[in-house]
């Protein structure tokens, strides 16, 4: 059954945000939480769904927010062996492979990583996001390999959100792009917005959307007559926004190698190497990395920086390229 709390803005609260006005007076509710629940329009504003965790109250507004239960009968526990790079009581570091979707969504509500953590943690999660996203401070897209971090408890998911927020988490990716980019290495910055076109992809935005930073440099060019032009970057991220990287490269014309969404049709070469050519045909991920991820730890302050290298899969296609590139 869901609980609905019902509040009245008296004249000593006025000129707060409606989503601190709710903080201040449902202390068992994070900030965080609140705001999820209004961008789900979970609140009405004397009658009417609010969206805009920022907008302010005024004295005589009538607020309803609707807390929804648990949803705990999807939260079915799945036997999947997770690599754990870092654990304490507040968080886990994971190093999660391509191919398995961070959290219960249509069509797969069994097999995903929170599923996993529900086997491997039981109830020790933080409860302040999503109700199928217990722990989830942070989501890598289902063909993404790489580092992630979980919250074990409320405090630590509300300092580590409020860390990505003020964008001084760490992330760097690698990535297999077609083409060269030009400059070779430098920053884009541009707005993300939903494609007008296909709500299920992102698009750079002219007039709207929300401002996402990539910082980029080349670190391998592959070129030669018996093989399209590849380069290996590298990513530093200002920003976290919807596939950020994903966007970019596509936006720069320099697609990722295996990108199924924002994908460059692949066509026959003259004098390719067949091996190569094989390899670039079955790859069935992106040829993207989470390489890097470092943060404040959220109950010693303590500066934590973990590292992984590329899967197998990805590795291998370097090699293969670098052979064809002699």
């Amino acid at each position: 059954m869901k609980n609905i709390i019902n509040l009245i803005v008296k004249d000593e609260d006025k000129v707060q945000r409606v989503d601190v006005f709710i903080k201040n007076k449902e202390d068992s509710l994070s900030r965080t939480r609140i705001k999820n629940l209004i961008l789900k329009k979970k609140l009405t504003l004397n009658n009417v769904v609010l969206e805009d965790p920022s907008k302010k109250v005024t004295p005589g507004d009538i607020l309803k927010l609707e807390i929804p239960e648990p949803i705990k009968t999807t939260l079915n526990p799945y036997n999947y062996k997770l690599d754990i790079i870092y654990e304490d009581d507040d968080l886990l570091v994971i190093n999660k492979s391509a191919g398995i979707s961070i959290h219960p969504g249509a069509g797969n509500y069994d097999n995903t990583i929170v599923n996993a953590l529900m086997n491997y943690c039981g109830g020790n999660l933080s409860t302040i996001g999503d109700e199928l996203r217990p722990g989830i401070v942070h989501r890598i897209d289902k063909d993404t390999s790489g580092l992630i971090v979980i919250a074990k408890n409320n405090n630590a998911h509300e300092n580590l959100s409020n860390q990505f927020k003020k964008h001084t988490i760490k992330r760097v990716y690698q990535v297999l792009i077609w083409g060269k980019l030009r400059p070779q290495s430098g920053k884009i910055e541009t707005l993300i917005t939903r494609s007008s076109k296909n709500r299920q992809l992102m698009e750079v935005g002219i007039s709207k959307g929300k401002m996402a930073i990539t910082n980029y440099k080349t670190l391998e060019i592959f070129e030669n007559d018996k093989t399209p032009t590849f380069s290996f970057i590298e990513c530093l991220l200002e920003t976290g926004r919807t596939h950020q990287i994903r966007v970019h490269m596509s936006y720069k014309g320099n697609n990722i190698l295996g990108d199924k969404k924002y994908k460059k049709k692949f066509k026959k070469f003259k004098n390719i190497d067949e091996e190569l050519e094989k390899s670039i045909l079955k790859l069935d991920r992106q040829f993207l990395h989470a390489k890097v991820l470092g943060f404040r730890h959220p109950s010693t302050g303590k500066e934590l920086e973990f590292s992984s290298i590329l899967p197998q899969e990805l590795e291998n296609m370097l090699k293969k390229l670098r052979n064809t590139d002699k």
